[in-house]
Order: C-alpha cells, then sequence, then structure tokens
C-alpha cells in the first residue's frame, strides 16, 4: 500500500522547555500532545489513533491513552529507538489509509538531563542477558561514544574524511541555532572551536556530540478530507522508507547505513530524485552521523559527504542543502535522547513558512525528514519520510 497522498501533518508542536525537573514523563507527554491538538484546531477527543515509541511511562501506551483519557481504536507502539517518530508517520498514514483511524496522535517526551543522565562515555550496559548480541559486546565496555568514533575512524581511512570537515556540521547547526530563542546552545561556532574542544573519543570532539535534553514533541496525523477542513497550511506526505542494519554475522561495513534502503523506499514511493529536496531534516547524534546519511540518502556519492558539508554547504540561505535549521539535536533539542520527533516538526515548519525568517528556505515544498534509531556502528534502524507543502 503506497502512503503518498493518503495522509497530512495538521499539527506540530515542540515543548519550549530544555530542563524541566518540575514536571512527570506523563505530564510533558500531555503537554506535547495538547499544544500539536491545539495547533492543529482539533481536542483529544478527536483523537481515536495513539502513536509513542520506548520513551512513554509504563507498559507501551496503555499508560499514556489513560492518562490523556483517550477514546482511540487503533494504537502503535513501535519502537526503533531515534528515529520511532518518523517511522510513525508511515504507520499512521497506513493506518488511516486501511480506516483503523482518523485522526493519529504521535508523542515524545524525556528528562534525561533533569535525572542527571550521564552522556555517551558511559559503558552501555543492557538488561537482559539473554540478548543475543549480550556476551559478545556487553563485557567489552561499549559505549556510545567509541561506537560513533569508530565509524567516523572508518570513514576516514577509507574516504579521506578529516575532522574540520566533521566540524563543518556542528558549525552549520549552531548558525541555525542562534536564531532559536529555545535553543540549548545559542552561540555560533566555528571549525577552530569544534577542533579545541575536548577530544572525547578519538576522532570525536565534544562539539562533535548532540546535546542532552528535557521536553519532547508531537504530531497530529489525519486524513485528507479532515486536513482540508482545517485551517491550517496542508503538509502532506509524500513517501516513506523504513529499514533496519545489523551487523551481519561479522561482514559489516561501518561505513553506511540503514539509511541506504529507507530512504531509497521514500523517494521511489515519492517519485521524486534527492535534488529535488528543498530542506533536510537529519538525524545529528554526532557529526558522522550527519555525514553518512548525507552520502546515503544519494545527496552526495559514498564517500563525497565530507567535502559535501564543507564550506556551509548545509546552512540555509548559503548551501545548497539546508539542514536542521532549528538548531537540531547538536545545538537545540534532544529529548530522551531521540531525535526523531524534533526532526518532523521543523520540517513542517518550513514547508509552512513559518520557520524563524533568518533560517526559512525559500519556496519551500519538498522536505526530507531521516532518523537512525539505535548505534551506527552495530544495529540499528533508519526511517525516511518526504513531506510536501501542498
Amino acid at each position: 500500500m503506497s502512503i503518498n497522498g493518503q495522509a497530512y501533518i495538521v499539527g506540530a508542536y515542540e515543548h519550549p522547555l530544555r530542563k524541566a525537573p518540575d514536571r512527570s514523563l506523563a505530564q510533558l507527554h500531555a503537554e506535547v500532545a495538547l499544544g500539536a491538538l491545539a495547533d492543529a484546531g482539533l481536542s483529544k477527543d478527536d483523537v481515536d489513533g495513539y502513536f509513542c515509541g520506548g520513551d512513554v511511562p509504563g507498559t507501551g501506551p496503555f499508560s499514556m491513552v489513560d492518562y490523556l483519557n483517550l477514546k482511540v481504536r487503533h494504537v502503535d507502539s513501535t519502537n526503533i529507538g531515534g528515529a520511532s517518530y518518523i517511522l510513525h508517520l508511515s504507520h499512521a498514514a497506513q493506518a488511516i489509509a486501511a480506516g483503523k483511524c482518523d485522526v493519529a496522535l504521535v508523542t515524545l517526551a524525556g528528562r534525561p538531563r533533569s535525572e542527571g543522565q550521564a552522556k555517551g562515555g558511559v559503558k552501555r550496559t543492557f538488561d537482559n542477558p539473554a540478548q543475543p548480541d549480550y556476551a559478545w559486546e556487553t563485557p567489552f565496555g561499549m559505549t556510545i561514544l567509541n561506537v560513533y568514533a569508530m565509524c567516523a575512524m572508518r570513514h576516514m581511512h577509507e574516504f579521506g574524511t578529516t575532522p574540520e570537515q566533521l566540524a563543518w556540521v556542528k558549525v552549520a547547526a549552531s548558525h541555525h541555532a542562534q536564531h532559536n530563542p529555545n535553543a540549548m546552545l545559542r552561540d555560533v561556532v566555528s571549525v577552530e572551536d569544534v577542533l579545541a574542544s575536548k577530544l572525547v573519543a578519538d576522532p570525536l570532539h565534544l562539539l562533535d556530540c548532540c546535546i542532552i535534553s528535557d521536553g519532547g514533541g508531537a504530531v497530529v496525523v489525519t486524513r485528507p478530507e479532515i486536513a482540508r477542513s482545517l485551517k491550517r497550511p496542508l503538509v502532506r506526505l509524500r513517501g516513506t522508507g523504513e529499514a533496519i542494519k545489523g551487523t551481519s554475522g561479522g561482514d559489516i561495513d561501518l561505513t553506511y547505513s540503514a539509511g541506504r534502503f529507507s530512504g531509497a523506499a521514500a523517494f521511489a514511493e515519492a517519485a521524486i530524485k534527492p535534488a529535488d529536496i528543498k530542506y533536510a531534516s537529519l538525524y545529528d547524534s554526532f557529526t558522522i552521523t550527519v555525514i553518512v546519511q548525507i552520502e546515503d540518502l544519494g545527496f552526495c556519492e559514498k564517500g563525497k559527504g565530507g567535502t559535501f558539508v564543507a564550506d556551509g554547504n548545509l546552512i540555509s540561505g548559503v548551501g545548497r542543502l539546508p539542514f536542521n535549521t532549528d538548531g537540531g539535536g547538536l545545538c537545540n533539542n534532544h529529548p530522551f535522547n531521540r531525535g526523531g520527533m524534533t526532526k518532523i516538526i521543523e520540517a513542517v515548519r518550513q514547508l509552512r513558512g513559518e520557520a524563524h525568517p533568518a533560517v526559512q528556505v525559500r519556496n519551500c515544498d519538498l522536505a526530507l525528514v531521516h532518523g537512525t534509531g539505535g548505534m551506527l556502528g552495530t544495529r540499528h534502524g533508519s526511517a525516511t519520510a518526504i513531506l510536501e507543502r501542498e
């Protein structure tokens, strides 16, 4: 079933707080849900489908459906980490096309900053020894940082990518974040600033890494008839794709992600090509994540991502592929350490013409949203969505 034109995003809301010690996790979910519904001109009583990832309190969607007092006939708690919410766009569109629901609510919230969650240098442990990868990875002290650093080092070895090129991703994000009053890091940085920051896992510096923040976001997806009855700009889903990449029994290439497959599926369904995209929301857990995704999504040849991002090519009004114009996970917001939801929200702002004037992309009619959940160097899921202003 193609989702092209089957569903529209009618509401989007990003929580303004980056630290919320006085909010519970359920409260944050409720606040972003009500914000997105208000943006759409709908109420909770209109919602008949609820979608969530692994960040909700309780067991799957049960607790939040009850907490929000929703009357739903369809739920989906598919969890592929930070890419879950982009995946939910596709799943919501499929459910709407199949008549399972009419108004789908997707929420994300987290409070890792208030809870004192450690950064990516801490050993990544798993609670379940029955997990098939447990015995082969956990005893060796794997961390998020060293896995992404390993990917960056391999990319440098294979293609000659440089630390300076990695730094340009952060530079572009900072140029955008300066215009976002809610961004956690608003100072513009230079390539030299990034390289002068603390080396945390060779070749990654501190400023190559995403922030940790509280907050959240939500979107509302509806069938076309409902979307056209609301007084909101029309943003339709044109194509989506999803994929998972693992270690292939040890035969693994660290230089590409599952985005190679999810992106190809999304472009095929949308019947467009990468050159048609005016704006890209790209998962930016680390600077290397962005470079790999740009290649895998077809914006440049494999191995040319470093050259592509250099010299401001990702900066709105300067480069040919404006990205993450809210500052992204590198500067703005990364609630629950999952960046997929905020990527959708900024793409919606761009397509509606509601981004900050300093970063608004001219004639923005096609946007791509892409996420990677899990760890790039081991097993992860990717989700891609192409959105169009109608």
